[in-house]
Formats: C-alpha cells, sequence, structure tokens
C-alpha cells in the first residue's frame, strides 16, 4: 500500500483503541477521532486519508458524515462499519460515496482488504471498482427468481421478507439466495452489494419491473 492514513471515527473508545492497534501492527499509519463532528474539522486539510467511519453515532451517523465531507468537496474514500441489523443504511451510505461496508463482527483481513481497495481510489478515481463487464457478465447467469431475490436482498429485506413478497417460501428464499453468491462470486453480503451498485443493478431492476 502507499503511504496514507487511516482516520477511525468511532464514539467507542475500546473500539478505537482496538482497531488502531491492530491497524498500526499491520503497518499502517492511524489517527483516531471520537466523533463526525470532530473529524469533519479536520478532513478540509487531510491529504492521502482513507476514513474508517462507524455508522451509527451520537453526534452524526456516518452516512451524514460522508454526505458532509462530499458537501464540502472533501475527496476521502470512506468505509462504513455496522451491525448485522443496519443493512439498509449501509446500502445508503454507499450510495452516498462509501467504498464498503463491513458488518460487525469482522475479521481483520476483512478490514484490511476494504481498506486496501479504499486506498486505490487516492491515486485513481476509478481504481478498485469492480469491473463492471464481468459483474453484467454474472447477473445474466441469474434467473428471473433470482434477479428478484438479489434486488431485494440488497435492499436488507430479512429472508421472511423476502419470501412473503415474492410469495415463495423461506427455504425457497434460501436455495436461490445461495444460488445468487455463488453465481456472483461474492463472499459476503456486503461484497453482493458493493457490485450491485457499481451496476446499477437495483435501480435498472426497479425499472425492468414497471
Amino acid at each position: 500500500m502507499d503511504d496514507f492514513t487511516v482516520h477511525i471515527v468511532d464514539d467507542e473508545e475500546a473500539v478505537r483503541k482496538s482497531l488502531a492497534f491492530m491497524l498500526t501492527m499491520s503497518g499502517l499509519g492511524v489517527r483516531v477521532h471520537e466523533s463526525a463532528t470532530a473529524f469533519l474539522a479536520l478532513a478540509p486539510n487531510l491529504r492521502q486519508a482513507v476514513l474508517l467511519t462507524d455508522l451509527r453515532m451520537p453526534d452524526m451517523s456516518g452516512v451524514e458524515l460522508i454526505r458532509k465531507l462530499a458537501s464540502v468537496g472533501v475527496a476521502i474514500p470512506p468505509i462504513v462499519m455496522t451491525g448485522h441489523g443496519d443493512v439498509p443504511m449501509a446500502v445508503e451510505a454507499m450510495k452516498a460515496g462509501a467504498v464498503d461496508f463491513i458488518e460487525k463482527p469482522f475479521d481483520d483481513t476483512v478490514i484490511i482488504e476494504a481498506i486496501r481497495r479504499a486506498s486505490e481510489r487516492l491515486g485513481d478515481r476509478d481504481a478498485g471498482t469492480e469491473k463492471t463487464d464481468e459483474i453484467r457478465s454474472r447477473l445474466d447467469t441469474l434467473s428471473d427468481r433470482e434477479r428478484q431475490v438479489l434486488a431485494q436482498v440488497v435492499t436488507g429485506q430479512p429472508n421472511k421478507a423476502i419470501a412473503f413478497n415474492l410469495e415463495i417460501s423461506p427455504r425457497t428464499v434460501e436455495v436461490h439466495r445461495a444460488n445468487v453468491m455463488t453465481k456472483m462470486k461474492a463472499r459476503s453480503i456486503p461484497e453482493l452489494v458493493r457490485m450491485s451498485l457499481a451496476v446499477g443493478f437495483a435501480a435498472a431492476e426497479n425499472l425492468r419491473r414497471s
């Protein structure tokens, strides 16, 4: 990785310290910030920075932070950390410009890989993005039902809700969901969401069905 600093924004001191220790031991430069407001005050003066922010914070959400950075023209690639129940909000964060979102609890390697992808954007705005032609070719292998399941998965719908909406059994949803993960070569729901957003899948699917 090139020379850059990872800025951790989280209101929980234990989380900040744990992440800072792990990333420092991995050879990365790290700074910690106890609130989104504190980071936002410094952000315009930062260079070669990657943001690792919690989604839910008392002063400002991770989504709001990303949007505020964009509104003042600060181009710092952000990664969002989120709980399992926050997938719809995490999708909103990615639409706002987040490079990735990481579900808690997470492995150290997952964070390192996300930071690597984000750092690639420092030198080239288009670097590190999924190859859209490859993603579209994977989408073409999905059946109509699998596309319907995927469209709801990436908006954060649980299996029971998807089953109700599509009038199929939860077990059938699980089978389709597993097939989607395999065909798309996605290792996690965050990666599946990132792929879908990269090619505008959800919006295109809504138009196709209207």
